[in-house]
C-alpha cells in the first residue's frame, strides 16, 4: 500500500483458523501500524516489549484486554496503551471475530 492514502483498515484483515492473524498496514523505523485479527476463542498471550510502546484500538468485535493482574472488557472504540515493559495481551472470548489496530513505536 502506498502512503499517504485514505483506506479502511478492516479491508486488510487476515484471519486464520490456526492462530491470530497479523497484517502490516505501514512500517518505518519510527512506527509500525498493523492489525491483529482473532477468530472466536483465539488469544494473544500476555507479553511485554522492551524499548517499545504499544497502542491497541478495537475496530470490530468484543473481547478482553489482558494485563498482568487484570482483565478489561473491550469493544469497538476502546483503546489500550501498553507502555514499555507492561505485560499485555488480548483474548477473543466472544462468538464472533475481533479486529484490533496495533500501533508500535518505535517499530520492531
Amino acid at each position: 500500500m502506498d502512503h499517504p492514502t485514505v483506506f479502511r483498515p478492516e479491508q486488510h484483515a487476515v484471519y486464520s483458523d490456526e492462530k491470530m492473524g497479523k497484517s502490516t498496514l505501514f512500517s518505518s523505523e519510527r512506527i509500525m501500524v498493523g492489525l491483529n485479527a482473532f477468530e472466536a476463542g483465539q488469544e494473544h498471550k500476555l507479553h511485554a516489549h522492551e524499548g517499545m510502546d504499544k497502542v491497541y484500538q478495537v475496530i470490530e468485535g468484543t473481547g478482553v484486554f489482558l494485563l498482568e493482574d487484570q482483565e478489561m472488557p473491550m469493544e469497538p472504540g476502546h483503546m489500550l496503551v501498553a507502555p514499555e515493559g507492561v505485560p499485555h495481551g488480548i483474548r477473543n472470548d466472544g462468538s464472533s471475530r475481533l479486529l484490533v489496530l496495533a500501533i508500535l513505536a518505535p517499530a520492531p
